[in-house]
């Protein structure tokens, strides 16, 4: 999977967007993102969890937020492995 990375919140977070055109399952999204921890938030537009000691966010257009995380290949390496399971 290919990504166009994005420092956000003062270059405390990353959003990794993906280049391909995506419309994700919400609902197999959340089971994938509930086996990596908790849920805090969902609705239809986007799903927050906590895993690894960050604060997930994943987006039905392929888009996957880690806050706080300042490494963008982290970020890149996280969002293809949570994207590979969705998907």
């Amino acid at each position: 999977m290919r990504f166009v990375v994005t420092t956000l919140c003062g270059g405390k977070a990353q959003m990794a967007a993906s280049k391909e055109r995506m419309d994700l399952d919400m609902t197999k999204a959340e089971e994938v993102l509930s086996s990596m921890g908790p849920i805090k938030t969902k609705d239809e537009m986007m799903i927050v969890s906590e895993w690894n000691g960050m604060e997930v966010t994943l987006y039905p257009q392929g888009k996957i937020m880690f806050h706080p995380l300042t490494d963008k290949n982290k970020a890149v390496e996280y969002a293809t492995d949570i994207l590979s399971k969705v998907i």
